[in-house]
């Protein structure tokens, strides 16, 4: 777990570098590879209907293969920085980025199941400036918990 975590942390430190105003995102792996820590996102869900970490994982990469979706990011949590003082703590997400063409009426079906609060449209937070552009008609559609 410490070599993922460890490289996810670098990775975060990195991001923040380029741009500190926004909180970064990171891919699915990047994120949930090692992560076993069930509360490091929608930690007020977690044993109340969320599926677990490696059932979100699986989730969102099914979704990720879709022919109509350009990429999943997860969204770090503005406490993420926390993990660097908590030796073993995995830092904190916050929601998740489907980047995709599909119409909002199938994009709403993927937060079904997930004890999310729902699933909007655009960057909650502003777009990191290291976030990828959607490309092709594509836009973000933004899985988020409490």
């Amino acid at each position: 777990m410490s070599d993922y975590r460890q490289q996810l942390l670098n990775k975060l430190l990195a991001l923040d570098e380029i741009d500190s105003e926004h909180l970064p995102v990171v891919t699915l792996d990047e994120y949930f590879t090692g992560n076993e820590q069930e509360e490091s996102i929608a930690p007020n869900q977690w044993e109340f209907g969320r599926p677990s970490i490696r059932e979100l994982h699986a989730h969102f990469s099914q979704i990720q293969a879709r022919d109509d979706v350009q990429c999943v990011l997860v969204g770090l949590h503005q406490d993420w920085g926390m993990a660097l003082e908590n030796d073993g703590d995995w830092p904190a997400a916050e929601n998740i980025h489907i980047i995709s063409t599909a119409p909002a009426h199938i994009a709403e079906q993927w937060a079904e199941g997930l004890e999310s609060d729902g699933i909007g449209v655009g960057w909650p937070y502003g777009k990191h400036s290291a976030a990828p552009e959607p490309k092709n008609g594509a836009q973000v559609y933004t899985v988020f918990w409490d």
